[in-house]
């Protein structure tokens, strides 16, 4: 009986979602993963999964099993990876989630880096914008921009991050150019809905001083990207991060704001779930990540520096 086995069936099944997506992830039949899970089940005398025609969930127990399993199986392959990392090089699963705009505009392009450098690694990707629960999902890891909640999470800074409120030229010819926050309260904004009114639209001036901008909201989304569109469409003004903002900056399709009242720049973390070894894997993809981006990124090149 093969304990590892089992356990590696059941976290593939919550991870994949289905038993069949299981066992095409661990190269085995559909049954085979079936079996295992059965069991571990019957071994531990719990139910660990509920099992419905529609979807998979773990149990309370299950739930509490999946995460002690996931550190387990980490800190095993961690300990072989130190061994086969003398003779073969970096190996293993990579297991990454990330914000969406942040990922394809500057992940996407170190990933491909970090994986041509190292041809054993496999990447699990998930580009999304929601907060993604690292341990219940069973991420190695997350890119996080922003200033990070209070967490158990375990954080390294990778890169900086500055904001920049802009719009376009159209825009501003119709509706004129605010020279103070104050002034944003007559213009329309295009709020970021992952974040909070108050702090998208708060500066601070040469003296720390702050204040905040009202402007009146006609779009809400929670990507970046779309803002971005929106405000070169002349629709608005946005702010948002300069990883985004900066390149329509630079040809001229918007156009900065408020430069007296910049945002104080923020980080750009890598975190993990807490209690458990980082993969040797893990800390060198993230001493490659903080090495590209590092406190003064390649996409603030050309634009107005800040020195908050």
């Amino acid at each position: 009986m093969d304990k590892f086995a089992d356990i590696e069936a059941l976290t593939a099944v919550v991870e994949a979602g289905s038993f069949s997506a299981a066992g095409e992830r661990l190269g085995v039949a559909k049954s085979v993963v079936s079996r295992r899970v059965s069991q571990l089940e019957a071994r531990l005398g719990s139910r660990l999964l509920h099992r419905t025609t529609r979807r998979l969930s773990l149990t309370d127990t299950g739930q509490h099993f999946y995460q002690r399993a996931v550190q387990i199986l980490a800190d095993l392959d961690d300990a072989e990876q130190s061994v086969s990392d003398e003779v073969s090089g970096l190996r293993g699963v990579i297991k990454l989630a990330a914000p969406l705009s942040f990922g394809l505009c500057h992940l996407q392009g170190a990933l491909v880096d970090f994986l041509d450098a190292h041809p054993a690694i496999e990447l699990n990707l998930d580009l999304n914008d929601r907060n993604i629960n690292l341990v219940e999902e069973g991420f190695d890891m997350a890119v996080r921009v922003g200033e990070l909640e209070n967490s158990t999470l375990v954080a390294r800074r990778i890169g900086t991050m500055r904001s920049i409120t802009c719009a376009s030229a159209g825009y501003l010819k119709q509706h004129g150019i605010p020279t103070h926050p104050a002034d944003l309260q007559q213009h329309i904004g295009l709020q970021y809905s992952n974040v909070s009114y108050k702090n998208q639209w708060q500066y601070e001036d040469s003296k720390g001083k702050k204040f905040y901008g009202q402007p009146q909201i006609r779009i809400r989304a929670n990507n970046g990207e779309a803002l971005a569109a929106a405000a070169i469409a002349g629709l608005g003004i946005t702010a948002g991060p300069s990883f985004i903002l900066g390149r329509y900056i630079r040809d001229g399709q918007l156009t900065p704001l408020l430069d007296e009242f910049q945002f104080r720049r923020t980080g750009i973390y890598a975190v993990y779930p807490p209690g458990r070894l980082v993969p040797r894997r893990i800390t060198l993809f993230t001493d490659f990540l903080a090495a590209r981006f590092g406190d003064d990124p390649y996409w603030d090149e050309g634009l107005e520096s800040s020195s908050r």
